[in-house]
């Protein structure tokens, strides 16, 4: 799932997918989900951006003509492939860049410190931050989404990470301003990288959540035979035709936490 600003009403996610892939001290992220919410809210996902990364050092990337970007790596899969589950600088007041990329608004945040240049309604209250400190020198992808059940056509990026060698997932849930020590987790998760690929139990100095089982994986046949001409090379950014794709289900109520992958 992810962080949600503080709505009404409950905010209900479902059925999350979150692509990863390594490119050269550079990971890409593509995140699509069923949402249901009561009125406009922001989706805040953390990056762990090198410190001092610039306000222009995310890219985004409009997937608006591919709404069926998961649809396809599913066709991946002749079969399901089940893995188990500093101080603040004074912030500046001119106010964010707003990209529109297919139909959501979004900002790149350089700095916790920074949300102050967003909408008072898409921000985490502070008490959030503080339950969070992991977070305190990272940057963070805000993307305004619309009240109403809706299939949230995939939001895709590119950033520079402070991890080489390592694939993150944002998964960590806050959707109703409280970070609690367990959340529901209804995702799959797809990455490319080496067979070998597998969970860290701590990263940048901190301890990562603890899964009730060990993560196995299998990748598929080359995935350029899979998806072939339909997939469009425009997204060839994305996704390494010439390299196997893996799959995870995660699914149940876990620790509430974020997913990095080592061996990328």
């Amino acid at each position: 799932m992810c962080c949600f600003s503080r709505a009404s009403g409950p905010i209900n996610v479902d059925s999350t997918k979150i692509f990863a892939r390594a490119t050269a001290g550079r990971q890409v992220l593509v995140y699509a989900m069923h949402l249901d919410a009561p009125e406009d809210v922001a989706m805040i996902l953390p990056l762990p951006v090198p410190v001092g990364a610039g306000e222009d050092t995310l890219r985004f990337i409009d997937l608006s003509r591919w709404p069926g970007f998961f649809a396809a790596l599913d066709r991946c899969f002749p079969k399901i492939v089940a893995l188990a589950p500093q101080a603040r600088s004074p912030a500046p007041t001119s106010t964010l860049t707003v990209h529109t990329v297919g139909a959501f608004e979004a900002s790149y945040v350089p700095t916790i410190a920074d949300f102050v240049r967003l909408d008072p309604r898409f921000r985490l209250a502070d008490r959030v931050w503080q339950a969070l400190p992991m977070y305190h020198d990272w940057g963070f992808a805000v993307f305004r989404l619309r009240a109403g059940a809706q299939e949230v056509h995939p939001m895709a990026f590119e950033f520079p990470t402070r991890v080489p060698g390592a694939l993150y997932f944002p998964t960590v849930h806050v959707h109703d301003g409280r970070v609690h020590r367990n959340a529901r987790f209804a995702h799959t998760l797809y990455f490319q990288g080496p067979q070998g690929i597998e969970p860290m139990s701590e990263v940048l100095g901190r301890p990562l959540p603890t899964w009730r089982d060990k993560w196995h994986g299998e990748g598929t046949w080359p995935t350029r035979e899979l998806l072939g001409a339909p997939f469009g090379p425009d997204l060839g950014e994305l996704v390494d035709l010439g390299v196997p794709l893996i799959r995870s289900h995660q699914t149940g109520y876990e620790p509430n936490g974020d997913v990095w992958l080592a061996g990328a």
